[in-house]
């Protein structure tokens, strides 16, 4: 009911920048947070940031400071600015819709993943 299309990913040099984006569409509403994870080759999946439908939002330590993630309920899309990025930031990143339904359980959407690779 809800799908999810990212873009902006990319090969950014160390100390670069990239913006990814992920579009929700379908039955956004009812949709309260707004994660974005990453995968790096031979690891396991982890939390990057989220967001409440509040703006409320967390972030793993090791991008604070560096990664903003930010929404815009109107166009129902999530963004994750990404500063200062270095090679271990390199890994497929992931969007997910966390949408409460009607008797209170949880449904999770994923995108498709975007390839962000940090080298010079």
């Amino acid at each position: 009911q809800v799908q999810l299309v990212e873009s902006g990913g990319g090969l950014v040099q160390p100390g670069g920048s990239l913006r990814l984006s992920c579009a929700a569409s379908g039955s956004v509403f009812r949709i309260n947070d707004m994660v974005w994870y990453r995968q790096a080759p031979g690891k396991q999946r982890e939390l990057v940031a989220a967001i409440r439908s509040g703006g409320s939002v967390n972030y793993t330590d090791s991008v604070k400071g560096r990664f903003a993630i930010s929404r815009d309920n109107a166009k129902s899309t999530v963004y994750l600015q990404m500063n200062s990025l270095k090679p271990e930031d390199t890994a497929v990143y992931y969007c997910k819709a966390e949408r409460a339904g009607w008797g209170g359980e949880e449904y999770d959407y994923w995108g498709q993943g975007t390839q962000v690779t940090v080298s010079s």
